[in-house]
C-alpha cells in the first residue's frame, strides 16, 4: 500500500504492501481517507520478503551528516513574535526556512517562576519529515523522524545529532547515560554520550549483536516460524520496532514489534533473554511496571498482562489475562509515575484505565478526542493524550480516582504521534505544578508547551459541564475542556 499526499510527500512507513485486516481501525471523519490514515499511522503489519536465513552484514553507523552541502543549508534561526501575532505571520517564516525554532513567548515570560502560563512555548521544525519518536531528559530532547538522524535539542535549539545508516527511528528511551533507539529495520541501537564532548554520541551496541546472530544461526532449534512457512532466528525482530520500555530497575529492556512479538533484553550485556509470541497482530505499545508486570497493546484490539518470574538466572514471562478485548486497535500504553494506574489509548478516541488493585476488572474510560489516540505520557497526577485530531488533552487524576480534563493544547496541523513530559524546572526539582510537554507530529514539527496546574491570579476556572470545549487560536492560549 502506497501513501501519497498533496505537496511534500510524507514518508510511507511500509515500503511494501501490507494486508489490511477488517474492523480494527475506526475513523469517523470525512477529512481523511480511512485507507490512507491506516497506512500513514501504521497500525497494521506489512508483508515481508521470505526470511530463511539471517542477514549477517554488519550494521554500519556514522556520526556524520548525510551531505556536507546539505548541512550548510540547514542554518538555525530564532524567530521571536508577540503572543498576539497572527497565525499566518507565525507560520510563514517556518514554511520558508528548512529549519527554524519559533519561540511563542518571550524569555522573560517563560522563565518567570510566578507565571502560571499554559500554552505554546516554541515550535521546532526541521524539514526531515514526520516526527515519530521523542524522549526528554532534563533540558535535553531527542527526536526521531523520517530521516535516519536522531536530533538532540537543548534550550529550544539544535544541540547535536547522530545517525544510523538504516532504519527509521520509531522509539527512543533513555537509561542513565545510554540512549536506546528502535528502528524500522527491526534493530535496536544503543548510543552513549562522549565523556570528552557532550555533543558527540557514539554507537556502543546493536541488539541483537552480530556475534549473537552468527551463534544462534548455527543451530536449527533457534529458528522459529514467523509467517507461514518462513522461519527466522528467535532473537531477531523481523518487522519494525514500535515501542521500547524498561523494567522498573532498568535491568531489562522490552521491545514490541509489528512482528507480533515482545522481546526481553538484558541491558548490561545486550543479550536477548526471551521472545514472547504475544499477539495476533502488530504490537503498537509495550510498558513495564507495577512490580514485575508487563502490558502489551496490539492492533488486534487487546491489552494483555504478563507476569515476570525468575527461574535461576533466567527470566520467564507468563500470560495473566486479557485486560481489554475490542474491535478497535490499541495504540498506546503508559503507567503513571506513582505506579498505580495503567492507561490505554485506543483508535476509537477513548482512553481506558485500570487501577492497580483492579487490573482485571472492567476498565474506566475517558472521552476527550474525536479521533484515534496515538500516544500517551504521564507526569505526577497528570496524563497527556495526543490524537489524530491534532489536539493534546491534559487529564488530572483526582484523589477519589476520578479524572478531569484540565485543558486542550491545540496548535499542530497533523496527528500528534509522540509525547514526552519533564518538570519545567529541570532535573532535581520538587515542583509538581508546572510541566514542559514535548509533542511530535506528522506535520513535521515538534512543539514545546508549558502546562501549569495552578490557576493564574485573577482567573476563574471554568466548571466542567457537558462535552463541549472552547478551542484556542493556533495554540497561543490553552483552551479548557468541559467534561
Amino acid at each position: 500500500m502506497k501513501n501519497s499526499t498533496a505537496g511534500d510527500t510524507a514518508h510511507n512507513d511500509a515500503n511494501v504492501p501490507r494486508p489490511k485486516p477488517a474492523g480494527k481501525f475506526t475513523n469517523n471523519t470525512n477529512d481523511h481517507n480511512p485507507k490512507e490514515m491506516v497506512d500513514e499511522l501504521s497500525f497494521r503489519l506489512r508483508d515481508m520478503p521470505d526470511i530463511n536465513v539471517p542477514q549477517l552484514d554488519d550494521d554500519i553507523d556514522s556520526p556524520t551528516e548525510d551531505d556536507a552541502p546539505q548541512r550548510d543549508s540547514f542554518t538555525s534561526r530564532m524567530l521571536f513574535g508577540p503572543l498576539g501575532a497572527s497565525t499566518s505571520t507565525q507560520m510563514s517564516p517556518l514554511t520558508r526556512s528548512p529549519w527554524a525554532s519559533y519561540v511563542e513567548r518571550s524569555a522573560t515570560d517563560s522563565s518567570d517562576a510566578n507565571a502560571n502560563y499554559t500554552g505554546l512555548v516554541a515550535s521546532l521544525v526541521r524539514e526531515e519529515g514526520n516526527i515519530y519518536s521523542l524522549a526528554a531528559k532534563g533540558d535535553m530532547l531527542y527526536t526521531g523522524s523520517d530521516s535516519k538522524n536522531i536530533r538532540v535539542w537543548k534550550n529550544h535549539k539544535e544541540f547535536s545529532w547522530f545517525k544510523s545508516n538504516s532504519g527509521l527511528v520509531k522509539a527512543i528511551v533513555i537509561a542513565g547515560e545510554k540512549i536506546f533507539t528502535g528502528h524500522q529495520d527491526g534493530k535496536i541501537r544503543v548510543w552513549k554520550v562522549s565523556m570528552k564532548n557532550p555533543s558527540v554520541h557514539k554507537r556502543v551496541g546493536t541488539l541483537p549483536a552480530f556475534t549473537s546472530i552468527v551463534e544462534k544461526s548455527m543451530k536449527p532449534k533457534n529458528y522459529k516460524e514467523v509467517r507461514g512457512s518462513h522461519k527466522n532466528i528467535w532473537i531477531k525482530h523481523f518487522d519494525a520496532i514500535s515501542s521500547l520500555s524498561f523494567s522498573e530497575d532498568q535491568s531489562l529492556l522490552y521491545s514490541g514489534s509489528w512482528d507480533t512479538t515482545v522481546k526481553v533484553w538484558s541491558v548490561s550485556d545486550f543479550k536477548c533473554l526471551e521472545s514472547i509470541a504475544a499477539h495476533e497482530d502488530a504490537i503498537n505499545s509495550v510498558v513495564a511496571g507495577l512490580d514485575g508486570l508487563v502490558f502489551s497493546g496490539s492492533a488486534d484490539g487487546t491489552v494483555k498482562a504478563w507476569r515476570r518470574e525468575y527461574e535461576g538466572k533466567r527470566t520467564k514471562h507468563f500470560f495473566i489475562d486479557n485486560m481489554l478485548k475490542q474491535e478497535c486497535a490499541v495504540t498506546s500504553l503508559i503507567i503513571n509515575k506513582a505506579g498505580t494506574v495503567v492507561y490505554c489509548g485506543s483508535s476509537d478516541g477513548f482512553l481506558y484505565f485500570w487501577e492497580r488493585e483492579k487490573l482485571l476488572s472492567r476498565a474506566g474510560s475517558l472521552k476527550g478526542h474525536k479521533m484515534a489516540v496515538l500516544c500517551l505520557a504521564a507526569a505526577g497526577d497528570l496524563v497527556f493524550s495526543g490524537s489524530v485530531d491534532t489536539n493534546i488533552c491534559v487529564w488530572r487524576r483526582e484523589k477519589g480516582g476520578e479524572h478531569k480534563c484540565l485543558c486542550v493544547l491545540s496548535g499542530h496541523t497533523g496527528p500528534v504521534k509522540c509525547l514526552a513530559v519533564e518538570d519545567e524546572r529541570g532535573m532535581g526539582s520538587v515542583c509538581r505544578c508546572r510541566w514542559t510537554v514535548y509533542s511530535g507530529s506528522l506535520d513535521k514539527s515538534v512543539k514545546i508547551w508549558s502546562v501549569s496546574t495552578e490557576t493564574a491570579e485573577g482567573e476563574r476556572p471554568q466548571q466542567p459541564s457537558g462535552s463541549s470545549r472552547a478551542k484556542s487560536s493556533s495554540g497561543q492560549i490553552f483552551s479548557r475542556m468541559r467534561e
